[in-house]
């Protein structure tokens, strides 16, 4: 096995047990998931993942750092090439209403696992902040763009949307009040138009 091949075997490992604590630690809760059973359903054995991960709070992190990129990779191909700040506000609630909505959510995982970690010094805690003060900043800036009045106010308002739409899908299932995410986005929106 050359050396790029042998890199790459170690990428594939850390990825099966990066995707198989992300698909536990989701559908279980972080605290009801052990290492135990990321390497029996990994595949991986323990050495290997104590290779890539020193702790659980550091695969934990990860899974979270994770779950961040792929939110935003998300949420920014659902808001599409809008030129329009509006649009991308009311494109972005719209997906979060058919994802809150379909039976594979299970609400957020940072909501998750800042719950699960009340510490605010736990790296989850941590990453699960980031998490919500990025949303903050995205939603605060779109505002601005869209020239709405108390851009900051709007996008805590958004976030309590959206949040509130995460715990609708935990708590009720599919048929949820999330369905009518993008309609309270749109109040939102235009309470705070200066028109």
């Amino acid at each position: 096995m050359s050396t790029v091949d042998r890199r790459s075997g170690r990428n594939g490992a850390r990825e099966r047990i990066l995707e198989t604590a992300a698909r536990l630690f989701y559908r279980d809760g972080i605290h009801a998931v052990g290492v135990d059973t990321i390497v029996a359903e990994s595949g991986v054995a323990k050495m290997s993942l104590y290779r890539h991960f020193r702790s659980k709070d550091e695969l934990i992190a990860a899974y979270l750092e994770r779950s961040n990129r792929r939110f935003w990779a998300w949420l920014d191909e659902e808001m599409g090439d809008a030129a329009d700040p509006r649009t991308k506000l009311l494109r972005a609630f719209r997906a979060l209403g058919r994802l809150a909505t379909s039976p594979s959510c299970r609400g957020c995982g940072f909501q998750g696992a800042a719950a699960e970690f009340p510490d605010a010094a736990h790296p989850a805690h941590r990453v699960a902040l980031a998490h919500k003060r990025e949303v903050l900043e995205r939603f605060t800036a779109l505002g601005r763009e869209a020239r709405l009045r108390s851009p900051e106010a709007l996008a805590e308002q958004l976030l309590l949307v959206m949040d509130g739409a995460w715990v609708a899908a935990r708590v009720f299932g599919p048929r949820n009040p999330a369905a009518r995410a993008a309609e309270a986005a749109r109040a939102l929106i235009a309470a705070h138009s200066p028109e």
